[in-house]
């Protein structure tokens, strides 16, 4: 194999995952090849991306104990409550924690994250960033890694990260191949502006047709026209009627909005050009192989019903850090069969246990019919009366249950 610029581990994708990752291990000392085929200008850009992401208590406490908290602090909102309900009838459940508990997350624009992400890891000398660049070969032996890009260049390492997401390239080369599935559906995605305020409270309001979900954003400029009251939305649709959908005016789809929204938040107006986005599964039982580990997307991919994809990514990235810092100073390389196997056996029941619970809660609520609904919402009420398992539930979408990496501590 022949080596080029050689650093500890090699990431391939400088997505939220891939670039958090490689903050985190220089945070801890080991360096890193960052690999990205898009240009961070381009994924900066006002108006590029108009996705919003939960992040949870855990990820926020990673944030914090990656120096990004300060450029973020302000431009999250709070999820102080979330309200689960099947199509607006009664026996709802409302999640709300304790004042010493603080809220349940924080809804920031993708764009902020990635704002303080770029510039967290230009802080680091640890970091080399190769941004526009397309890999076209990845090789993996004996004494460790190396990449070639299309410029020829060649980066090596200890260890490949495959962090590229849904359709990575380097777990299909690798023949770790996950169980997968469509489920013939799409998420609509854009922002609103309403007459009332939303008070920090997420909705997800289930539709035999799909989850639709209002999400907290911070209000936007009070002496502007119009509403300054905003949220972000996540509408599932059939696929088959997806088109039709994009497809309306801007008062129809609007209209249409308003309509399954029940008045909660008043009077509504679209304030961007809605996106759609295909939803499938799947999730790799193995997510290591020789030099190799998986991250985020790239090893399980999970309907956005509970807005947990993102939060479950940043949870590998902090498993991960831990291992390979822990195994560096026992003079381990961070390639080592064994690191890997603990990052394995360490991430394994949490990325079964949610992808499970988010297949699961798509499937039941997309039961069509009032017997099943009255059944769902008699259950929904016993979960709002049953204390300990309301709060189970929220100790898992702050992030906060079961062994957590330092990094996800407080």
């Amino acid at each position: 194999m022949t080596e080029g610029d050689r650093r500890d581990v090699v990431i391939l994708g400088g997505g939220l995952v891939g670039m958090t990752l490689a903050i985190g291990l220089a945070r801890a000392g080991i360096t890193s090849h960052v690999v990205d085929a898009s240009d961070p200008a381009a994924q900066t850009a006002a108006g590029f991306d108009g996705r919003a992401s939960a992040i949870s208590t855990a990820s926020w406490n990673l944030y914090t104990n990656l120096g990004m908290a300060d450029e973020l602090a302000n431009k999250g909102c709070p999820i102080e409550a979330i309200a689960v309900t099947d199509g607006l009838k009664p026996g709802r459940i409302d999640f709300r924690p304790t004042q010493e508990e603080g809220s349940l997350g924080r809804m920031f624009a993708n764009r902020d994250l990635r704002v303080a992400m770029y510039a967290a890891a230009a802080r680091e000398t640890a970091i080399a960033f190769h941004t526009n660049a397309r890999v076209v070969s990845r090789e993996r032996g004996e004494h460790g890694v190396c990449v070639t890009l299309s410029d020829g260049s060649k980066l090596a390492g200890s260890l490949l990260v495959g962090a590229e997401g849904r359709g990575s390239p380097t777990r299909e080369e690798a023949g770790l191949a996950p169980a997968r599935w469509s489920y013939g559906h799409r998420a609509l995605i854009t922002g609103l502006a309403h007459e009332k305020p939303h008070e920090g409270v997420a909705w997800e309001i289930f539709y035999p047709a799909g989850p639709f979900a209002l999400l907290p954003l911070l209000d936007g400029d009070p002496s502007a026209k119009g509403f300054t009251h905003r949220s972000a939305l996540v509408w599932t649709v059939a696929e088959s009627d997806a088109a039709g959908v994009l497809a309306l005016s801007d008062r129809a789809f609007t209209a249409e909005v308003e309509k399954r929204m029940g008045g909660i938040f008043g009077a509504v107006e679209v304030v961007s050009k809605p996106m759609s986005f295909p939803l499938n599964f799947h999730h790799t039982a193995r997510i290591v192989s020789d030099r190799l580990a998986l991250v985020g997307d790239a090893a399980h991919g999970m309907h956005p019903i509970a807005g947990q994809g993102l939060n479950v990514g940043l949870r590998d990235v902090a498993a991960l850090v831990e291992v390979l810092t822990d195994g560096m100073r026992l003079g381990l390389e961070p390639g080592d069969a064994q690191l890997l196997a603990r990052y394995e056996r360490w991430r394994a029941a949490d990325t079964l246990m949610v992808s499970a619970a988010t297949d699961v809660l798509t499937r039941l609520f997309g039961v069509p019919g009032r017997l099943p609904s009255a059944v769902r919402r008699f259950g929904m009420a016993g979960v709002q009366r049953f204390a300990p398992l309301k709060r189970w539930f929220m100790d898992e979408a702050r992030g906060m249950s079961g062994d957590l990496p330092e990094l996800l501590r407080g």
